[in-house]
């Protein structure tokens, strides 16, 4: 479903063939599978992840389909556990939003970086243009009204902001600092109810705000997403517009 996000971000890091790799927070295994294929067997991909299970599916897809050239570490993006000037490019793919520390984590990604190496990440733009997430959330936030919402703790749209995530590599010294906006579609051959399985369990920060919801409203937020969504599913096929950003930067060179 995300493929688009990730050929735009391969596309704004300038990946190519024998590059030396580094996935931070690299989930079910994408980015790294597909940049895998790219650097080809000169290269590599380090995907990195703070959760084991992640990990564990990971490894087991890339050992599924016979590759090679990905290494695996479990570890946090303000932590990493590899010598300064080692990767040619570090990238994030929706892993930003959920930084401990953001400016710690990008001048770890700085530091493990060659001299004029290139970091980029791929964050979610603005709620309204993501209704894959939206229709969900604000049906589940009206419930929850009340609730206090912090616009900086670790979310989906943490960097929905034009120009947040820049200047967070900005401050933690990154040169040549871009931001692209990247359009698309989210699109799958599932239906309402696979949506929704899927939504209901791919967030921890939903299935926290679920948490929250009585037995009597589960149904009626369900059927209220069903409606605001049904304009998304046509014969068995999902077809969402996303938005996302590519926030792009070097280190400098000594």
């Amino acid at each position: 479903m995300f493929a688009p996000l990730t050929s735009g971000l391969v596309e704004q890091a300038q990946i190519g063939i024998g590059q030396n790799v580094l996935d931070i927070g690299g989930g079910s295994g994408e980015p790294s599978l597909t940049i895998s294929r790219i650097v080809g067997p000169t290269g590599s991909v380090t995907y990195t992840d703070p959760v084991a299970g992640m990990l564990e599916s990971a490894q087991a897809e890339a050992a599924r389909r016979g590759v090679t050239n990905i290494h695996f570490r479990q570890c946090s993006a303000n932590d990493l556990p590899f010598e300064t000037c080692t990767f040619d490019v570090a990238v994030g793919r929706l892993s930003a939003m959920f930084f401990a520390d953001p400016i710690a984590a990008v001048r770890e990604a700085l530091r493990v970086l060659l001299e004029d190496g290139s970091v980029a990440f791929a964050v979610w733009g603005s709620s309204e243009a993501n209704p894959f997430f939206s229709t969900v959330t604000n049906v589940i936030d009206r419930f929850l009204e009340g609730y206090p919402q912090d616009s900086d703790a670790p979310d989906t749209f943490r960097f929905a902001v034009p120009d947040k995530l820049a200047e967070i590599l900005e401050q933690a010294d990154a040169k040549n600092v871009i931001e692209r906006q990247l359009d698309f579609r989210i699109e799958a051959a599932i239906s309402f109810e696979q949506f929704w399985k899927l939504r209901t369990e791919m967030s921890d920060s939903l299935r926290e705000k679920m948490g929250r919801l009585t037995p009597a409203q589960l149904p009626t937020v369900k059927q209220t997403v069903a409606d605001a969504a049904r304009k998304y599913f046509a014969s068995g096929t999902m077809s969402f517009p996303a938005e996302a950003l590519i926030v792009t930067g070097r280190k400098s060179a000594i």
